[in-house]
């Protein structure tokens, strides 16, 4: 009889079963099954493993693999491609992926077991051209404001440095203007690369 690990290597090739890495490969149990079987584990490289286990570390870019792993046979795949689309929704990109998944039943109550699809509910900052800010961005003023309580305009083309994001409302950002503290709303701002 073949060991786990000898089953998954099998199934993906040797190499991680959601970006295709084929270098510093181990299993990964999907939480919260607790049986350490095939179905119920994936082949994973450690720059997905850890970013899974370290939400706060995710590197957007690198799961731009799951346009092409979200499609494959096996649920495992399945329910880890759509909890890091869930997770990272809020971009753009991958909503658009989560459009088109398709998981039968089973599979998605099993994908939504690990809470993920709670955080698609949390505010999200957009700019004047639907771009997602996220604190400390820089942005750019696309019309004079009048700050109240300043005696000053903040002109057209101003860039806010380090911004901060109003965690309870999504149109108001917070940041430095004249050396003034100042909220923005979100919709006289434009992103800065």
């Amino acid at each position: 009889m073949k060991t786990l690990e000898q089953q998954l290597h099998e199934r993906s090739g040797s190499c991680c079963e959601l970006c295709k890495a084929t270098e510093q490969l181990g299993i990964y149990a999907i939480p919260p099954v607790s049986v350490d079987d095939a179905d119920h584990s994936l082949m994973l490289c450690n720059t997905c493993r850890e970013q899974i286990e370290n939400p706060d570390e995710v590197d957007v870019h690198h799961w731009r693999c799951l346009n092409d792993s979200m499609w494959s046979q096996t649920p495992a795949v399945q329910v880890m491609a759509w909890r890091m689309l869930t997770r990272l929704s809020a971009e753009g990109w991958p909503q658009d992926l989560l459009d088109m998944l398709y998981l039968d039943d089973d599979t998605l109550a099993w994908a939504k077991a690990a809470g993920d699809e709670e955080s698609a509910d949390a505010v999200v900052h957009k700019d004047s051209n639907g771009n997602v800010l996220q604190a400390g961005d820089t942005v750019t003023l696309i019309k004079d404001l009048n700050v109240k309580g300043a005696n000053f305009t903040a002109k057209r083309g101003t860039a806010v440095r380090n911004i901060s994001l109003v965690a309870d409302n999504p149109e108001h950002i917070e940041g430095k203007v004249n050396g003034q503290q100042i909220v923005i709303l979100t919709q006289f701002v434009k992103k800065s690369n």
